[in-house]
């Protein structure tokens, strides 16, 4: 047997296509359901269930309870991260689809990535942010410049560097196939433009979409 991390049992848990469309659906963020994710997956509620619990036993689910409910949600921005960067490969080097549709094409632009911001308007902001060296990429690592704080501060965005789960972290974008914001930071500026409602989320999708005047707000604050 060889030694270290087990990856062909993960990449099976993945593989099955019901759990894949499962993972898929809570990239958005949402915990969700037995029954929402049966909906998802196309299967009934009993062969979710099963699907649910091999999930749960690989470390790739939690579970909560509240009420009479349980719901579902992706463990970590780790296995959302891995999630998303299989979606970059399958868009690479997969079978191609047919021409992509509004909802796609709203996606490619901005999109939920578990809890940070994803697509091209989140590409443009992490290229902007180390062009004014506020964020300082080398080669894949991204980590908080002297000023990183201060400039954070004066937009309302407050950086707990005591996190255990990294700050700042790349992302590879599917849509753009380069990177974007992750980490703790990623996610505090997601809040940002949802609690200032410069976008909203649309219904039954990951796709954020901007007002005209949130968008001037957002590229004013993170683009200029």
């Amino acid at each position: 047997m060889r030694e270290g991390p087990d990856i062909a049992r993960i990449a099976s848990l993945v593989g099955d296509p019901a759990r894949a469309n499962m993972l898929n659906a809570l990239m958005g963020g949402t915990a969700l359901t037995a029954s929402e994710l049966a909906l998802e997956a196309g299967v009934s509620l009993p062969t979710a269930s099963s699907h649910l619990s091999k999930l749960m036993d690989g470390g790739l689910l939690t579970l909560a309870s509240q009420g009479r409910h349980r719901y579902y949600g992706l463990a970590s921005p780790q296995v959302a991260g891995m999630i998303e960067a299989i979606i970059g490969v399958a868009e690479a080097v997969g079978p191609k689809r047919v021409r992509p549709g509004p909802r796609d094409a709203a996606m490619r632009v901005a999109r939920v990535c578990y809890d940070h911001l994803a697509g091209e308007q989140a590409v443009a902001m992490l290229d902007r942010l180390v062009d004014r060296q506020v964020l300082l990429r080398e080669d894949n690592e991204i980590r908080l410049s002297p000023s990183a704080i201060s400039h954070f501060a004066a937009r309302d965005i407050a950086i707990d560097t005591k996190v255990r789960r990294p700050v700042c972290r790349a992302c590879l974008d599917w849509s753009v196939r380069r990177s974007h914001l992750a980490g703790a930071l990623g996610a505090a500026i997601l809040d940002k433009i949802i609690a200032e409602k410069w976008a909203r989320r649309e219904r039954d999708s990951r796709a954020v979409v901007f007002s005209p005047k949130g968008k001037q707000e957002f590229e004013r604050v993170f683009l200029a």
